[in-house]
């Protein structure tokens, strides 16, 4: 029979009484603060203390942080939390620890107007206040981010059950208390507990072989907290509006379907969200009418509901060479919002009026219907312009016609003319890699990427106009710091860049046409890129500096973009285009909005080069030994990393493995450089290495010299140019140049 408690002894509190004024104070309290707050003398805290721990041993008291008291099963004043979940009304956490049996607390996170956006997996130390409804809790400070789960191999050898991280950073493995069902060599999902070095994990759930086909996705998607499972609502939600009628006839839409529209994606394309029309101008001879059109989501996706909150949560599809996760359920991404072939569509579509030098000069949007004469993929539409045929070659040359006037436009302001290699993995129908090769350059994808900056502009320019919010597409102009650190660098190379001047995207553009043709080119490209700041969503317009465009939005890919479905209920609210259209809480959240798709826009570049980083340890681990053409990408003091000339996948070349010299790093000119020799390795530099090591797992390679040891490929400075006698150091043994 459980114990009776204690009546409280003449002149100490109830017990009541403590648990009315633990939760009353706004910050943790202990035996001192309790005795203070009731007037208690000397002689009654003795009494005090063996009434706390009556209440701490029946479970009505527990111990938080630093000894002070809290209500069981609460929560203390001040604790750290975890984002689970980015919620349209603010962001929702957990308790990063919590012991009990019952489910962890779901606590509102009030975020301040100048704190940084929190996103899922986010911790924060945050003062705690206990509502009617529940906890709320206000960020006091963000701490470092950690991973609520594991991601790795389960291995077994004499000390027990280990764990192999997939994450290539990981620097040791870590012990598993509870394999549960899970085999050796399975890829697991395992809970960390513990601080290292006593750390260990427990296996949560069983992942299956890691190197089965499309399993490197897998990794990725768990491996970066991926939504990748719709709830019962969205799913349901999505296959009700699907059947919702387009009204034609009722004058809610204009009837676009006599105009020959068309698609034109790449050939795996998954789904089809813009479709393109243009043609001459009768009445304004030189000009040009054209209509970019796009999937009216808006329509079917209505603010608020479990269908618009699962697609915020997710912020943008992820495309894998394997798989897609999308943002939207597939009965809408790849059918009914999807501007499919002969089938009638829904569409937000924006009218071009086009003068011949490519100037806008017009622009209206309109809700309307269209429905597409075909889907073409980028090499058939330019295999059909390049030899004059083909069943849509009338269609095709008035859109080529009306590009030539774009283009000029885009030619006159100059935008950032870097061309970058994209790598394709190619599969099987069974998930196995057939080849990885670099994505073709036409002028069809340079077609449809001006008549989408022309819309986005448009879009952009029309809700300017209207004084409405607007989700832009910033990218501001390279920091100082940048732009300084640049100009050290192509000193090396005596290519100047005046800091005096007005930094544009062409100041940039002249560098590099000087360097077209030259061994160097490809690095001083990356080093401009790496220059560039990142761009992201806002409510605030700072332009956007690589296409050289003083505003800027999506507004062309809402099936794969939440800010892109943002703009179009800004638009459809803007000029009374109908139901669907931004409310008021939504543009005066927009700022939360941006920053939160700003983040798992990043979520799935990093998941989605992963993946690539995985097929390509995939297919060259066959290769183990043999020596492959390669191009340095990066050095640093401890080596540097090398890149497989036309399949990418960076390996590191450790400078313990340089030979018995003695390299010095010089961050400045990014080499490093052998002090007997004068051997250099520095970024950009092609060479043969050996391929040592390939791990499908963490995508992660490992290079070697191919020669005997202390033999260096590297570029060998001879007596003349380095101005020294053979085995003279160029730079004091120990001493990096500019003494960092």
């Amino acid at each position: 029979m459980p114990r009776r408690p204690p009546s409280p002894a003449p002149g100490l509190p109830s017990r009541d009484a403590i648990l009315a004024f633990i939760r009353s104070q706004p910050t943790a309290v202990g035996k001192r603060e309790i005795a203070k707050a009731f007037g208690l003398h000397a002689q009654d805290k003795i009494a005090l203390k063996a009434l706390l721990k009556d209440m701490l041993d029946d479970g009505a008291l527990e111990v938080g942080p630093g000894r002070t008291l809290q209500k069981a099963g609460g929560l203390p004043k001040v604790a750290v939390l975890r984002i689970v979940e980015a919620a349209e009304d603010g962001p929702v956490a957990v308790p990063d620890r919590w012991d009990h049996a019952a489910p962890p607390p779901r606590i509102r996170l009030i975020e301040g107007k100048r704190r940084a956006a929190l996103g899922v997996g986010d911790r924060v130390l945050a003062r705690i206040e206990e509502t009617g409804t529940g906890y709320t809790a206000f960020p006091m400070k963000a701490l470092a981010k950690t991973e609520e789960f594991v991601l790795g191999i389960l291995r077994r050898d004499a000390a027990g059950y280990r764990m192999v991280p997939v994450d290539k950073r990981a620097r040791a493995d870590l012990a598993v208390s509870d394999p549960g069902d899970a085999k050796v060599g399975d890829l697991v999902l395992a809970e960390p507990a513990g601080r290292p070095p006593r750390q260990s994990a427990r296996v949560v759930e069983i992942l299956g072989d890691p190197f089965a086909p499309r399993s490197f996705s897998l990794i990725a998607i768990h491996a970066k907290g991926i939504p990748h499972r719709f709830d019962e609502a969205s799913l349901e939600e999505a296959a009700q509006v699907a059947r919702r009628p387009l009204n034609v006839g009722s004058g809610d839409r204009e009837d676009l379907r006599a105009l020959p529209f068309l698609t034109i994606d790449p050939a795996d394309a998954r789904d089809h969200d813009d479709a393109v029309w243009a043609a001459p101008d009768a009445d304004n001879p030189g000009q040009f009418k054209a209509i970019v059109a796009i999937a009216d989501v808006s329509f079917y996706v209505r603010p608020g509901t479990p269908l618009d909150r699962a697609a915020r949560q997710r912020g943008n599809s992820v495309y894998f060479p394997d798989r897609v996760v999308p943002m939207l359920p597939e009965t809408l991404s790849a059918d009914i919002c999807s501007l499919v072939e002969g089938e009638d569509r829904g569409v937000l579509a924006c009218h071009l009026q086009i003068a011949a030098d490519g100037k806008v000069l017009a622009q209206r949007f309109t809700r309307a219907v269209i429905r597409c004469v075909t889907n073409i993929a980028y090499e058939d539409a330019q295999a059909s312009i390049d030899s004059a045929s083909g069943d849509f070659l009338p269609v095709l040359r008035d859109l080529w016609a009306a590009w030539g006037a774009l283009s000029k436009a885009r030619d006159a302001r100059e935008p950032l003319a870097l061309d970058l290699p994209e790598r394709r993995v190619i599969l099987d129908d069974a998930g196995r890699i057939v080849s990885i090769a670099l994505r073709q350059s036409l002028d069809a994808h340079r077609l449809i990427e001006d008549y989408m900056i022309a819309a986005n502009v448009a879009a952009a320019k029309a809700l300017e106009a209207k004084k409405s919010p607007c989700m832009y597409r910033d990218h501001e102009p390279p920091s100082r710091e940048k732009l300084v650190a640049l100009k050290d660098y192509l000193d090396t190379f005596d290519e100047k860049l005046a800091l005096g001047q007005v930094i544009k995207p062409a100041t940039f553009n002249r560098i590099l046409a000087r360097a077209k043709g030259k061994p160097e080119a490809e690095q001083l490209m990356e080093a401009v890129l790496r220059s560039q700041t990142q761009a992201y969503y806002s409510p605030d317009n700072k332009g956007h500096f690589g296409l050289s465009l003083g505003s800027y939005a999506h507004f062309t890919s809402p099936i794969r973009r939440y800010a892109d479905l943002v703009v179009h209920r800004a638009l459809v609210a803007a000029y009374q285009l109908g139901d669907g259209g931004l409310s008021d809480a939504d543009g005066a959240a927009m700022g939360r909005t941006a920053d939160h798709v700003s983040m798992t826009e990043r979520r799935a570049m990093e998941a989605e080069r992963d993946t690539t980083d995985r097929y390509v340890a995939a297919f060259l681990s066959t290769r183990l030994g043999e020596v492959l053409p390669t191009r340095i990408t990066g050095v640093a003091k401890f080596g540097f990393f090398a890149q497989v000339i036309g399949l990418g996948g960076d390996g590191l070349v450790p400078v313990s493995t340089l030979g018995d010299e003695r390299f010095v790093f010089d961050e400045d000119r990014r080499t490093l450089e052998g002090i007997e020799t004068g051997t250099r390795y520095q970024s950009g530099m092609r060479l043969d290495l050996r391929l040592a090591e390939a791990n499908p797992i963490t995508g992660a390679l490992r290079f070697e010299l191919p020669l005997g040891e202390g033999q260096q490929p590297g570029e060998r400075r001879d007596r003349v140019r380095t101005g020294r006698r053979p085995g003279q150091s160029r730079v004091p043994k120990g001493i990096r140049r500019g003494g960092r």
